[in-house]
């Protein structure tokens, strides 16, 4: 939890509190359904929440916003980012229900009232979303296939609408097709030895109506 407060001295006490019940209810769930791995359960902040609010220094998200958090898994990054923008609204969609029914009872455990949980294809799920965040679910041609039909026309940031993707390793075959596509390296913002070769991708993407 200090990890947190280290990046994100802002919180409120009540974001505080949400963010420290984290470990407790992900260590509780995974004891029923394994949905972290035992090493990433013990280093759950820096591996997880931490890295999910990377997505945060590069975009932070207005009021009124709405992401869609794509394979979203156990809830990453949209459970933390949910947490520190009680104000903007995620939809968190993966295509295993067991992971979904995780997603539910932590959202209900935080008292979460700005996030939706979906069991689906992200293919069949409908609306339009100023931002789609993920962690590295697929390869990013894939990944774009997928969702390039999701974008709100009208972009309510500087940044225009578009992916905000965690990636990691060297991007530079997989992003040579994308040419507005910007990589944003962890390690500028945080110093922890983990985020050495962790990127956020920015992929700015049209409105298709």
């Amino acid at each position: 939890m200090e990890l947190i407060s280290k990046y994100f001295p802002q919180l409120t006490d009540s974001q505080k509190n949400q963010f420290q019940m984290l470990q407790e209810l992900y260590e509780d769930w995974n004891l029923k359904i394994n949905v972290v791995s035992r090493k990433d359960i013990d280093e759950l902040y820096l591996r997880h929440v931490l890295h999910s609010l990377g997505i945060a220094k590069i975009q932070p998200f207005l009021p009124g916003s709405k992401i869609l958090d794509v394979g979203t898994g156990g809830g990453f990054p949209g459970i933390p980012l949910a947490i520190l923008y009680p104000e903007v609204q995620f939809h968190l969609v993966d295509s295993i229900g067991k992971k979904i029914k995780v997603v539910e009872e932590v959202v209900e455990g935080l008292q979460l009232k700005n996030v939706k949980a979906t069991n689906a294809r992200v293919e069949d799920v409908s609306g339009k979303y100023d931002f789609i965040v993920s962690r590295a679910v697929a390869q990013m041609e894939t990944f774009v296939h997928w969702v390039n039909d999701k974008i709100a026309k009208k972009s309510l940031h500087e940044r225009k609408n578009g992916i905000l993707y965690l990636k990691g390793g060297d991007l530079t075959e997989e992003l040579k097709v994308y040419k507005n596509a910007t990589v944003f390296p962890l390690y500028d913002f945080f110093e922890e030895d983990f985020y050495e070769t962790k990127s956020v991708v920015y992929l700015p993407l049209k409105y298709k109506g």
